[in-house]
């Protein structure tokens, strides 16, 4: 079976197009919190698909809702309407406290998408079409060229430039970074709730306050990211709702199919009606039947398991154990986070750590080069916890002997 594993390895690499440098195990099926290669070797997940797999894996009633879909209608275009992507926008509604849904194909469509409704509000107000929009520095939003245009990490952009253009780029969690950025050009502020990539760092309740008040006072229309933060991830449905401060349009996607394709850019009835109009944006596949039959389930599933209500209660023994391996080993400077989106900082590169618990059965990603990043399924437990701690405490001993 090694070989066989290995051999799938090898077409892979001569078959992809080399844009990740993949770890070196073919995953084969998930139970719950676990995976397991070809080869039957058991994995901890602590990363869930980049936090997509927020009810874990094999799910029996979300993946009877999928099969129901596939046996009745898969797609349709949006020239038409279709019951599941009637139902999934107003659960979504619901849940999200916003009021127009566009479903998308994947998180960087949602922001395209955004910022396209962002430039036309503007547009439709004065006719003009060199408008600004206020980005983060070490923010991330995407790979296609709108989503790039707005991240802010130069080293994804560089060798794409340029981009969209009339992008400035400010700091997080500093209001007078970002106020300097503003002109009468400005149409839009966007930025992650919690920035994922960039660090796992939540916006300041004050930063995010005054950040409202800016765009109400010159109506500037607030862009919220929760592709990762949301679904539940920091113990809110959306991670804004935690700090009481609505947005005009917001992204969602990850968590929101648990494994199917699906993003959304949602807006508040005046951006709605004052923004996207009959021909200015479509998508062939985006809000099919079969992917929003995902999302009412997952939407369902979220309820009926009192998911948000298990963040809560499980991300505080999280932070209680993380925090006792910051005040236990010198190299690892502070903890950072929300919820199940939580960050170890270390005093260097932590791709040794990664691997070695890779080789011990426990998955986790980083988020830059010096940070581990944890974000399970929604569903762990206290015992999850555990075993994921005395793995990695086990690989933070070579770490600390090397």
């Amino acid at each position: 079976m090694a070989e066989l594993m290995q051999n799938y390895i090898e077409d892979a690499e001569s078959a992809l197009l080399h844009t990740y440098n993949r770890y070196q195990v073919v995953l084969d099926r998930g139970d719950g919190v676990y995976l397991y290669d070809m080869e039957g070797k058991k994995y901890l997940d602590f990363v869930s698909g980049i936090a997509v797999f927020a009810l874990g894996y094999n799910n029996q009633e979300y993946n009877d809702a999928l099969k129901e879909q596939i046996d009745k209608l898969l797609h349709t275009s949006n020239y038409y309407y279709n019951v599941p992507a009637v139902e999934a926008a107003k659960k979504l509604k619901e849940v999200s406290g916003m009021d127009r849904v566009f479903f998308t194909n994947s998180g960087a469509e949602a922001v395209e998408g955004a910022i396209k409704a962002a430039r036309k509000y503007a547009y439709l107000k004065d006719g003009k079409t060199d408008h600004e929009i206020i980005a983060m520095n070490h923010s991330f939003h995407g790979r296609t060229m709108g989503a790039l245009s707005v991240t802010g990490n130069p080293k994804y952009r560089e060798a794409f430039e340029p981009g969209i253009g009339n992008i400035r780029f400010a700091d997080m969690n500093d209001f007078d970074s970002v106020l300097s950025c503003v002109n009468e050009k400005t149409c839009a502020i966007i930025l992650e709730t919690v920035q994922g990539e960039g660090g796992i760092y939540p916006a300041e309740q004050e930063f995010l306050q005054k950040i409202r008040e800016l765009c109400d006072e010159k109506d500037i229309l607030l862009i919220l990211d929760e592709i990762q933060c949301g679904m539940g991830r920091t113990g809110y449905m959306y991670a804004w709702q935690k700090y009481g401060i609505k947005p005009d349009i917001m992204t969602t996607a990850k968590a929101l199919g648990c494994g199917v394709p699906v993003g959304a850019f949602l807006m508040t009835e005046k951006v709605g009606q004052n923004s996207l109009k009959a021909g200015d944006h479509g998508t062939t596949y985006g809000g099919n039947p079969f992917v929003c039959a995902a999302v009412c389930k997952v939407l369902d599933l979220f309820e009926k398991n009192n998911i948000i209500e298990n963040v809560r209660q499980i991300s505080a023994y999280l932070e209680e154990k993380l925090d006792c391996l910051v005040a236990k080993y010198d190299f690892i400077q502070t903890r950072r986070g929300s919820g199940l989106m939580q960050g170890l900082v270390f005093d260097g590169p932590v791709a040794p750590v990664i691997n070695a618990a890779l080789d011990k059965g426990l998955i986790l990603i980083n988020a830059g080069a010096d940070i581990i990043r944890f974000v399970p399924p929604l569903v762990i437990g206290k015992a999850d916890v555990d075993e994921m701690i005395s793995i990695l405490e086990s690989c933070l001993a070579q770490y600390q002997k090397g």
